[in-house]
C-alpha cells in the first residue's frame, strides 16, 4: 500500500476527524474539502450543490462522509436536510471524480444500516437483502445510487453501511454514558429490538480496507459480527461502568422527545445485520464483542 493522497468530506464529524487522523499518521497525504474558504494547500473549498470541475485534480481517492445528522424529530424541515445533504451533493461529487482526467480512483461514500428499514424481526440481513420502504430506507438507498457517476466511468465504489458508532467522543454512547454512570440508565422500549453496532476503530479499519483493498465494491457493512439486544447493550453498559440497569424508558419517552416516526427509525426500531462482505475476505475486527468494545472507548479496563 502506497502513500495516496485522499480526499476527505465530513472531516471535521465525528467519523471524519478520527479517520483524517488515522490516514495522516499512516503516511497519506489528506485533503479536506470544506464548505468555507480553504486554508492552505490540505483544504479544498467545497460547493456541494456547485463543485468545481478541478475539485478532485491530483487525487487518488475519496471518501465522502459528509451528511446531515438524523437525529431530531422528524418535521419536513429535518426531512429535507437528511435528503438533501446526502443524495444531490453524492451525485454532483461522483460527476467531478467520473469527468477528472487526473483524479481518484476509489470513490468511498457513507452509508447506513437503515437501508434494510425500521424494524427487520429476527430477519438476518446482509449486503443482499432487500432495502425497506421507510423515509430512512429509501433516502440512503437514493444517497447510495447517487454515486452511479463514478461507477460507470469505472472507478472502484464502495459503500459503507454503517451501523450504530461506539465511540466516548460522540453518538449514542456518549447520550447513554452519563445516564447509565448515575444509575437511572436501562432497556429502551421493552429492549427487544436488535442492535447492530461497530467499534469506531473498527469502522476505521473498513475505511482503510475500503479504500485500498480492490476485493472490496459496492455496499460493506460495517458492523459487529455480533449484534445484541438493546436489553443486552443496557446490561453492558451498566456492568461496565459499574451501575445498576434498573430503568427501563417506555416507548412513550423517547416518542415525547423525538415524535413518533423518529422514535421508531432511531430508538424502537432494529436490525440484525452481519458484515456478510468482510467475512467473505476473513476482514478481522479488533473489538467484534460489545463489552470490550464499550472497556475500551470508556477506559474501563479489567484487572
Amino acid at each position: 500500500m502506497k502513500p495516496m493522497t485522499i480526499a476527505v468530506t465530513g472531516s471535521s464529524g465525528l467519523i471524519g476527524s478520527a479517520l483524517c487522523a488515522f490516514l495522516t499518521t499512516g503516511g497519506h497525504t489528506v485533503i479536506r474539502l470544506v464548505r468555507r474558504e480553504a486554508r492552505g494547500p490540505l483544504e479544498r473549498e467545497w460547493n456541494p450543490l456547485a463543485p468545481s470541475a478541478t475539485l478532485l485534480d491530483g487525487v487518488d481517492a475519496v471518501a465522502h462522509l459528509a451528511g446531515a445528522s438524523i437525529a431530531g424529530r422528524f418535521t419536513e424541515r429535518h426531512r429535507r436536510g437528511i435528503r438533501d445533504s446526502r443524495v444531490e451533493p453524492t451525485r454532483l461529487l461522483a460527476e467531478v471524480a467520473a469527468a477528472s482526467r487526473s483524479g481518484p480512483k476509489v470513490f468511498v461514500s457513507a452509508s447506513a444500516i437503515g437501508i434494510y428499514g425500521t424494524d427487520r424481526g429476527e430477519e438476518h440481513l446482509s449486503e443482499n437483502s432487500s432495502h425497506g420502504d421507510d423515509f430512512l430506507a429509501r433516502v440512503v438507498s437514493d444517497w447510495e445510487d447517487a454515486t452511479s457517476p463514478a461507477r460507470a466511468a469505472g472507478i472502484r465504489v464502495a459503500a459503507v453501511r454503517t451501523g450504530i458508532v461506539q465511540s466516548a467522543q460522540g453518538g449514542s454512547l456518549k447520550i447513554y454514558r452519563p445516564l447509565f454512570a448515575l444509575g437511572v440508565g436501562g432497556r429502551i422500549a421493552g429492549g427487544h429490538q436488535w442492535v447492530s453496532w461497530i467499534d469506531i476503530d473498527d469502522l476505521l479499519d473498513i475505511y482503510y480496507r475500503a479504500l485500498f483493498d480492490e476485493r472490496v465494491a459496492g455496499p460493506v457493512n460495517a458492523v459487529s459480527p455480533h449484534p445484541v439486544r438493546n436489553a443486552e447493550y443496557a446490561r453492558t453498559l451498566a456492568r461496565v461502568l459499574r451501575r445498576p440497569a434498573l430503568v427501563p424508558v417506555p416507548a412513550l419517552g423517547p416518542r415525547i422527545i423525538l415524535g413518533t416516526e423518529g422514535s421508531r427509525n432511531l430508538v424502537e426500531g432494529g436490525q440484525f445485520v452481519n458484515p456478510a462482505v468482510l467475512a467473505a475476505i476473513n476482514h478481522t475486527f479488533r473489538r467484534e464483542d460489545l463489552e470490550s468494545s464499550l472497556r475500551h472507548q470508556l477506559g474501563r479496563y479489567l484487572r
